[in-house]
This record gives structure tokens, sequence and C-alpha cells, in this order.
């Protein structure tokens, strides 16, 4: 990272002709608790060490220009203008200036470049990574320090509202609120996180299937809707339901007449996604690594059966990884449909997971998966 850094630095400093800050963000990857941070539900994230890093320094005008390493591109946004939905990555940053500045934020103009080592599309929440690290520089040059809670309500209201995907708050919470070398128990409706210290000798390796169907996005803000509308079925036989939060497993069999099917299957796996976020909790507070495979096992086969949001090259990766020696667990991460898988790894069994997992997933879909050995970071701030 530190040729990264210094690289980003001294090209900004000859693109821009004036001296740079350096903020940072991470991504994250959720060891379990999927899809349930939009269902007020519980989540067990872990930021990663793969950040997006944003060099920045300010401007004389009413602008934010951002110049992206990784796309070679640059935008230029009007800070007193109205965000139009692009559908590029201008969404995102666009998203996060009009709501600083609706939120009273005196904003400046700025030059930024950015550079993240986040993967797009891999579901480690890249989008949520550069939300913060613009907002982080756009703060600093302001000279205004926000709560972090507040931080990441704004950074998610900008993905919602501008970019138009329908995501929980958990990656921006995790990015501003992380610490390092632990997992986060994270409440989504009262916010309040409890932190774990994962094992010293677990490694994170997320591994990147290289593939992101069409139907993603799409299907994401779909599940949002159909669990929404599973509340408003379920609130007729249990009156005072107002999310998913409020339904417990001792719900599930007077539910499955009085719900439709298909959202009957919806409300199964988050009721149980929840449940199995706290006994995950649990097992890696108590250190009893024997209780995780199960665990995240169950929670691949919910995420694929019931909320169908897996796709078979999520299967063939967590197939392959699960059959391998040292892995305490492995399952999809992210919204689905591709992107990553999340594996739990002994550290002396990765170089061989890294050497094996490659050829075998070759072999099974003629894709080459991207993988990354991770640690646990903590959270979005100034680097220098």
């Amino acid at each position: 990272m530190a040729a990264r850094v210094s690289s980003l630095v001294s090209g900004f400093e000859r693109r821009v002709g004036r001296r740079a800050r350096l903020f940072q963000a991470p991504g994250r990857v959720n060891l379990i608790g999927e899809h349930t941070d939009y269902n007020d539900g519980f989540a067990l994230p872990v930021a990663l060490d793969l950040v997006c890093y944003a060099a920045a320094a300010g401007r004389p005008d009413r602008r934010v220009v951002v110049h992206s390493v990784n796309l070679g591109e640059t935008i230029d946004i009007a800070i007193d203008a109205p965000a139009a939905r692009t559908g590029s990555w201008r969404d995102y940053v666009a998203g996060v200036t009009v709501m600083l500045r609706d939120h009273g934020v005196p904003l400046r103009g700025l030059d930024v470049m950015i550079d993240s080592a986040v993967p797009a599309g891999a579901g480690l929440s890249s989008s949520a990574a550069l939300e913060v690290a613009v907002a982080t520089a756009l703060l600093d040059a302001a000279g205004v320090t926000l709560d972090p809670t507040v931080l990441a309500r704004l950074c998610q209201r900008a993905e919602n509202e501008v970019a138009g995907a329908a995501c929980g708050i958990m990656d921006q919470y995790v990015a501003c609120h992380a610490r390092a070398g632990t997992a986060m128990l994270l409440d989504c409706l009262r916010l309040e996180p409890h932190y774990i210290p994962l094992p010293r000798d677990v490694r994170i390796v997320a591994c990147n299937t290289m593939v992101r169907h069409a139907i993603a996005s799409g299907e994401y803000n779909r599940r949002r809707a159909e669990c929404a509308q599973a509340v408003r079925q379920i609130a007729r036989v249990l009156p005072g339901t107002r999310s998913l939060r409020d339904v417990g497993t001792e719900h599930l069999p007077a539910l499955q007449g009085a719900t439709d099917p298909v959202l009957f299957k919806r409300v199964r796996h988050i009721v149980t996604e929840n449940r199995r976020a706290h006994r995950m909790a649990a097992a890696l507070d108590a250190g009893d690594l024997a209780a995780i495979a199960p665990l995240m096992a169950d929670s691949q086969r919910s995420l694929r059966d019931d909320f169908e949001v897996s796709c078979s090259e999520l299967d063939a990766l967590v197939e392959i990884a699960s059959g391998l020696p040292g892995v305490h667990g492995a399952r999809m991460t992210g919204g689905g449909f591709g992107g990553s898988t999340v594996n739990l790894v002994a550290a002396g069994a990765v170089s061989d997971f890294c050497a094996t997992v490659p050829g075998l997933y070759y072999r099974r879909t003629g894709h080459t998966p991207e993988i990354h050995v991770a640690s646990a970071a903590g959270a979005a701030g100034m680097v220098r």
C-alpha cells in the first residue's frame, strides 16, 4: 500500500500543482447477516484493509473535480447544482456533495484524485468506500467535523436517493465506525455496534467470482420491496410488526399459511439470518471455530434457496472452499448475483487455499477468481 499511496500523492501533485492531504475509507466484507440491514436486523461485518484513497486539495471556485486513477476518468461537479442521476460512479460523488451541502456543511471547491483497492462490483462495498472517502475530504476542506453516524446516514442517502441503490446502512456505518482487528455485531435499527476481536490465527479471504450478473441491482431493489410487502402482510397476523426484525423463529409456523409463498421464503431467510448473526458473534467471541462452518453453510443455503440471490459461480466457489483443509467457513457476501465469497481460513492454510482455488474454480466455470487475503481495518479518516 505504501507504493500505491506514494504514487497517488505524487500523481495528484503533478496534475494539480498543489500539495495533497490524503484520506481513506475501507471496503468491507460481511461474515454473516446478509440483507438484514434494511430489515432493521443484525449483521456481522468487518472493514478490510482494501481501501479507497483520496488525495485532495482546495480550489478557489465552487466545483468538486475528481479524477479516478482506476478508471482514467475525471468528473466535474458544481457544488450548488442539483444531482442528476447518470448511472455512473459520478452519482456517488455528486450524491455525497449534495447531501453534505443540504445538511448545512459550508462546502468549498476541491480537487480530488481517487485510487481504490476495493474492486468494483465484487460485493466488498466499493461504493460506500468511495462515498465516505470523498465525504471525509470534503468535510476536512470545509473545516467541519460530523458525528460518524450522521456521516454514514448522509452517505447512505446519497446512494439511495442519487445513485438509486436501495442499500441499508451497514456498508457506510462500518466504514465510519470500524475498529482494527475486530468484527462488528451491528444492530441495524439502534445502530449499536458490539466489537468482537477476530482470532489471530484466522485470515479473511475474499474470492471474487469475476462475474456480476445484469439483474443484480434490479433484484436487490426487488428484494427490499418484497420484504416491505411481507411486513404489510405479517402485520395483519402479528399486529404491531414494523419490520422483519420484529418476527422471531417462533412465528414462522403461523406465518407460512398467511403469507404469500415467495414472500414467506424471504421472511424465513431474514429471521433465521438474524439468529445466525448472533450465534456467529458468540462463536467468534468464545473462540469456538468449530461452530462457524455450519452457520456459514446454513446462511449460504438460505441465501440460495430462500432469498434467491446466489448464482452458480458463487455456489461453486463456496463448495470448492468448503472442502479444503483449514477452511473454517465459506459463504457469499454482499448483495449477490455475482461478486465475492468470504472465507475464514487458518493462517497456515492460506497459501494452499490461494494455490488450489483458482484452478478448481476455472474448471467449474471458465473464470479465474481474484483472491484477496485481508486484515480487519479501522474506520475512515485522514492518513496525512
